[in-house]
């Protein structure tokens, strides 16, 4: 073999062999620095502080349960410890919507908790918070400020009955009342129940906007309401130009004659005006 085949001799490779060998040397040794470094007991974490997000305050997270979820959770050190874990365990606990784990150099945590605020019940027993999401708690402290307004709805409808019912709220503040319950059924006809007991069907959207026939009925109605010997138990908004008021027994199925659309026997139509 000649010198030029023997790879002894060929300083160039030689060379590059050597350069491979001293950076594998190198990140072994750095490797083992780094090692040494996480382990020290400066690193060790101390402390985990759980606060409220910026703008909010904590009203029904049990703070016992929020400790247990940090000291179930918290593994390994400043370096090691699994943050998206820890997130995911304050998430589990009730009434947490969102959690943000953060490090502080250089061995604290800080908890960041967003609080989930029920305004509504869900027809299935869930309530819903400000943001139109379901969520599952203790009704009774989700009532501490009085009972909730009920919505209800085909699945993935809660955004759109909140919206519904904060439109509402707006709508009927005229005649100072406010709507207790909305429901949108599984053919997407709007009822909704009022704080005086009244109910209103205002149907489908389409033809005459909805908001249209709630608003034109909100500044007609206290003009009309002494035509009535008491107050009207049920309202029909589905009228293109006017209302007619009903008796309960109007929209209930009877033995003998099986359901009754709630179209039928309209008592005292009151036309508003407008064509």
């Amino acid at each position: 073999m000649s010198d030029r085949m023997n790879p002894w001799h060929n300083a160039r490779l030689m060379h590059a062999g050597a350069n491979v060998l001293l950076a594998c040397a190198l990140l072994a040794a750095l490797s083992t620095a780094v090692w040494w470094l996480v382990q020290r007991p400066a690193f060790t974490l101390r402390a985990v502080s759980i606060e409220a997000v910026e703008g909010a305050e904590l009203r029904q997270v049990s703070s016992l349960l929020l400790r247990s979820a940090a000291q179930r959770k918290v593994r390994g050190n400043f370096f090691t410890v699994d943050l998206d874990a820890m997130r995911a365990a304050f998430e589990a606990v009730p009434w947490v919507r969102r959690a943000t784990v953060r490090r502080i150099w250089p061995n604290r945590l800080v908890v960041g908790i967003e609080e989930h605020r029920a305004i509504a019940l869900w027809g299935d027993g869930r309530l819903v918070n400000t943001f139109g999401e379901l969520f599952t708690a203790n009704l009774a402290e989700a009532e501490e400020d009085g009972p909730l307004p009920e919505l209800a709805g085909p699945p993935a409808s809660e955004q759109v009955v909140l919206a519904r019912y904060r439109e509402l709220e707006r709508w009927l503040a005229p005649l100072g009342r406010k709507p207790e319950s909305v429901q949108l059924s599984q053919r997407y006809a709007w009822s909704v129940q009022l704080d005086d007991g009244t109910s209103l069907l205002l149907g489908r959207d389409q033809g005459v906007p909805i908001e249209e026939r709630v608003t034109r009925w909100a500044s007609v109605y206290p003009r009309v309401s002494h035509r009535f010997d008491s107050r009207p138990e049920v309202i029909d908004l589905r009228y293109p130009n006017g209302f007619a008021v009903r008796a309960v027994a109007a929209l209930q199925p009877t033995p003998a004659s099986g359901p009754v659309k709630a179209a039928a026997r309209p008592a005292r139509p009151v036309r508003t005006g407008q064509r």
